[in-house]
């Protein structure tokens, strides 16, 4: 039986994207996720955040530079990786570990948000969101245009 290692987190950006370079000049994108959910609280009867946690996960090449420049803090994410444990010293001296989310992918949520997307130029294909544009409410869409009746016909 085969383990997989995949964890999904969606919440909200606790700082804006942080983009630094390796020695040959490799993009690398550190961001941390601020995980909430609504519960209810008893005494009042209201609903609250709760905080669960915050979760740190790394980005790597052309990605990194999209996250950089296409997210900031208090945006929604939805964020897919792995799980990586590693050891460092801390300024004492002391070997320390941690566990972070080596991203796959990231992306703004559509929850509560909309999202104008550009592709990137260049020999790669797939997206970015290099000039996308957020906010914390909705705005009205545009009415969706005509769909044709599906034929019994099959399309290939």
């Amino acid at each position: 039986m085969a383990v997989e290692n995949q964890i999904t987190v969606i919440g909200n950006l606790a700082n804006d994207p942080q983009i630094r370079y390796t020695n040959d000049g490799t993009p690398v994108t550190s961001v941390a996720v601020a995980v909430n959910r609504r519960v209810r609280n008893s005494a009042t009867n209201e609903w609250e955040d709760q905080l669960d946690g915050f979760f740190d996960g790394t980005v790597w090449r052309d990605h990194a530079a999209n996250v950089a420049a296409s997210l900031k803090k208090g945006d929604r994410v939805i964020m897919i990786g792995r799980l990586v444990k590693r050891s460092y010293n801390d300024r004492d001296g002391n070997q320390r570990q941690a566990v972070d989310i080596q991203i796959d992918e990231i992306a703004p949520s559509l929850r509560w948000a909309q999202v104008q997307v550009s592709r990137n130029s260049g020999g790669r294909s797939g997206g970015g969101y290099g000039d996308a544009s957020f906010g914390n409410a909705p705005q009205p869409a545009q009415a969706p245009a005509p769909v044709e009746q599906p034929s019994d016909d099959i399309p290939f």
